[in-house]
């Protein structure tokens, strides 16, 4: 993840934590294309396919923070 812009980042842990592009494109103002791309761009630079590896990876590394019930 050191990889990733802020902006990256910032989508890959909403990513991780379960939050649809929909979402996560409400949430920070943005088009859901844009964080579309994000998303894109992410599991390209991290060599990546799939949200599930995305979330295995944030797990590994202690990049959640717990759900609050």
């Amino acid at each position: 993840h050191p990889l990733l812009s802020n902006r990256e980042f910032e989508v890959f842990t909403m990513l991780a934590a379960g939050r649809t592009i929909t979402e996560i494109a409400g949430q920070l103002h943005l088009s859901v294309k844009t964080i579309s791309t994000h998303k894109t761009r992410i599991l390209h630079k991290m060599q990546m396919s799939t949200l599930s590896e995305i979330v295995q990876y944030a797990i590994m590394h202690n990049l959640l923070t717990p759900i609050e019930a």
